[in-house]
C-alpha cells in the first residue's frame, strides 16, 4: 500500500521517459517492485521520489484515491463495519 497523500502522479510505464525514470529508480535504490510478479501497469510517483511498480491500472488507481477522498466516507474496519 502507498499513503495516497504521498503520490505525486501514476503514469502508464510504456513511455520511454518512464522507462528512465524506472531505470535511474533502480539503481539508485529507490524503486519499489509491488507487481508480485505481474505485468507491470502502472508507475506510481511519491514525494520523496521513490518509484512504486504497480501491476493495476492507472486508471483504477485514480478512482479509487478518488473514492477514499470523497467527503463524509468513513473507513471501514476489517469486518466491513463503519467504524465510529
Amino acid at each position: 500500500m502507498v499513503n495516497a497523500a504521498r503520490i505525486v502522479a501514476v503514469i502508464s510505464p510504456d513511455s520511454a521517459p518512464s522507462r528512465r525514470l524506472v531505470q535511474n529508480a533502480r539503481e539508485s535504490g529507490m524503486l519499489i517492485d509491488a507487481t508480485q510478479g505481474r505485468r507491470t501497469r502502472a508507475v506510481i510517483i511519491t514525494s520523496d521520489d521513490h518509484v512504486v511498480l504497480c501491476a493495476i491500472l492507472p486508471d483504477t488507481i485514480a478512482s479509487r484515491n478518488n473514492q477514499n477522498a470523497e467527503p463524509g466516507r468513513h473507513a471501514a474496519s476489517e469486518d466491513g463495519a463503519a467504524d465510529e
